[in-house]
């Protein structure tokens, strides 16, 4: 099944990879400003707005696949987060695809996380076994955005965040098969986004990839959080097209 996608505008083809605590949805208002430039292609990945789980499935195979099927080329793959880490392993794998990489906040491989964050998974899981899925769902927007953030996006985000653990909790066991992240294979040029108000893991695992990587480029938000296009759209659309 192809995972749900859209595609707006016509131009060089621009594709939008959400966030793990999010859908597509977050990029609504970059699309809105970009698809007059860009054939801007948006896409849930498996247990995200209206993409379902399945038993098995690759995040990476399932973005290299509508890629392909699109016809793309030259591709300028923005990416937030989870789906920076998503974008790194398919660039990994065939890096002619893509003409530039943005990487938002983006995890990646050999790059532990720092205390705080395990904290926060730890308490999570513990709400989620409860039962306590709104509990869980308020503690992502308190803790997974910056302060910047208007209530407007605060709410987005809950939003996002529920329909992703309805799905996900539905579905029970899953294997989502990884593909390796190998930085000196992507060849494109990356720049690497952070914020100060971010997970120090992110921030490491920007500067193990800027270490690595062939044509970097480092960016650290002194306002951001964990979703800068979020927090500021007008301001991070600068960064990112």
């Amino acid at each position: 099944m192809t995972i749900s996608h859209q595609v707006t505008g016509d131009g060089p083809d621009l594709l939008l990879v959400h966030a793990g605590v999010a859908d597509a949805r977050m990029w609504t208002r970059q699309v809105a400003e970009l698809k007059d430039r860009y054939r801007v292609i948006t896409l849930d990945l498996r247990g995200y707005g209206e993409t379902p789980l399945v038993p098995q499935y690759s995040d990476a195979g399932d973005v290299l696949a509508l890629l392909e099927e699109l016809h793309t080329h030259d591709v300028t793959a923005v990416a937030a987060s989870y789906g920076g880490y998503v974008v790194q392993q398919v660039a990994s794998r065939r890096p002619e695809l893509f003409s530039r990489l943005v990487l938002l906040c983006a995890p990646t491989d050999n790059v532990q996380p720092d205390d705080e964050l395990r904290a926060l998974w730890a308490e999570e899981n513990k709400l989620l076994e409860a039962g306590d899925v709104d509990g869980a769902t308020d503690l992502t927007v308190r803790r997974w955005i910056g302060p910047d953030a208007d209530d407007e996006a605060r709410e987005l985000l809950r939003t996002m965040q529920k329909r992703a653990y309805e799905v996900q909790l539905a579905a029970g066991e899953v294997e989502n098969e990884e593909w390796p992240v190998e930085p000196e294979k992507i060849t494109p040029a990356v720049r690497l986004i952070t914020g100060a108000h971010d997970f120090a893991f992110f921030t490491d695992s920007a500067d193990y990839l800027a270490e690595r990587l062939p044509a970097a480029e480092r960016i650290h938000l002194d306002w951001a959080g964990h979703l800068p296009t979020l927090e500021r759209p007008a301001e991070a659309l600068k960064l990112i097209s």
